[in-house]
């Protein structure tokens, strides 16, 4: 039986719902069975996690400051707060009960928050240090900067190297760290790039966008699905 990975979704006004395909492709490649969770579920994510093996936490766009007691700085862009409440319910269920989960871009962004921390609402205004091009103008399957990868880490035994070359769509960023999470990547300007829990089976939130690398074969990017997926599996038996 193939491990079931439930893959949040975006929405787009009230009437709907939007996912990049390659998240799902990514899954199935990776030996998963994909299944789309929609914006609404908040009170059954305990019975979700009971049903799901994995959980993967999209991309999308900016989260709501008042999760981490800000008010909204000029530059944030449009927020979804029904997504932010469902997410951040699913990952304290997937935590409690310690399945495997895998942040991508804003799921990287709304891991850190779920868990207590915080996020920079607009790096290019907001950083005291030069900052690179982290919304790329570039396809999504080009890698445009590098990020370093934390030794001895998670994120390290899957790229076996410790500096990889990622793409990059974003102007929002982890900061405060809460434990158990660690950062486990970090870009040359100091942008948390990937952090990881210390405390979990298998938890690992990416600033980057592999599955648009893993389209194109990149093998880090494989490499980040098969563990999860395999992560995942492990959970089952």
């Amino acid at each position: 039986m193939k491990p079931v990975i439930g893959i949040t979704t975006g929405i787009e006004s009230v009437k709907k719902h939007q996912l990049n395909t390659n998240y799902v492709t990514a899954i199935i490649r990776a030996g998963g069975l994909p299944l789309i969770l929609p914006i609404g579920i908040e009170t059954d994510v305990k019975q979700v996690a009971q049903m799901l093996d994995g959980l993967l936490l999209t991309g999308g766009g900016d989260i709501d400051p008042n999760l981490f007691d800000e008010e909204p700085h000029a530059l944030l862009g449009e927020v979804t707060p029904t997504r932010d409440t469902l997410e951040i319910e699913l990952v304290n269920e997937f935590l409690r009960v310690n399945k495997p989960i895998l942040g991508i871009c804003r799921g990287h962004q709304i891991l850190n928050v779920a868990l207590g921390g915080a996020i920079i609402q607009d790096i290019h205004s907001q950083s005291s240090n030069t900052i690179l091009q982290h919304s790329q103008k570039a396809p999504r399957s080009h890698r445009s900067h590098f990020v370093q990868v934390e030794k001895e880490s998670i994120l390290e035994s899957i790229t076996e190297t410790p500096k990889i070359k990622v793409n990059s769509f974003h102007h929002q960023a982890v900061k405060d760290v809460p434990k158990p999470l660690m950062i486990s990547g970090t870009a040359s300007d100091g942008i948390i790039e990937a952090v990881e829990s210390t405390a979990h089976h298998f938890v690992l939130g990416v600033q980057w966008h592999p599955e648009a690398l893993a389209e194109n074969g990149d093998a880090v990017s494989l490499g980040l699905f098969n563990k999860f997926i395999g992560k995942c599996k492990e959970g089952r038996s």
